[in-house]
């Protein structure tokens, strides 16, 4: 095969639709766009229905969106165990074992999963089953 004789696969390639091209085409005349009206002779913008009040302001407004939002980023018990023994963690070695990505607004240790090692947990937040499960198994926890 040379590539002068290259063909592309059998069904990839589609012509686009012509419309307003003649009536033997299917898409002659009105182009598909049915008779008359508005949405046959320009643009109606989304959510737009005709002049009656659209969903979107039918529905009342609710919440806030609070500026002063801290997200943290979340630690699993779980994934300590990656380290070992006596092992001081901090959010630095997390970040550069890739346990988390994005410190955000601080780091925040839960208690999913069990703890078999003995570390020294330093982090902005601990939330109570956490703290209890990394003293349980001989280690500290230090809040930054």
């Amino acid at each position: 095969m040379n590539l002068n004789e290259l063909q592309p696969a059998a069904g990839s390639r589609k012509l686009r639709n012509r419309v307003g091209r003649g009536t033997s085409s299917g898409n002659g005349k009105t182009s598909g766009r049915g008779q008359k009206g508005q949405k046959a002779r320009g643009k109606v913008r989304l959510g737009f229905e005709g002049g009656q009040m659209p969903l979107y302001r039918r529905i009342p407004k609710r919440g806030f969106t609070n500026i002063s939002r801290k997200e943290f980023a979340v630690v699993n018990l779980e994934k300590l165990n990656t380290f070992a023994d006596g092992t001081e963690v901090t959010p630095a070695l997390l970040i550069e074992n890739g346990i988390v990505k994005n410190q955000k607004s601080g780091i925040k240790v839960l208690a999913v999963g069990q703890l078999e090692k003995k570390l020294t947990v330093k982090a902005h937040k601990f939330s109570g089953a956490a703290k209890a499960a990394i003293e349980q198994a001989g280690g500290t926890t230090e809040v930054l």
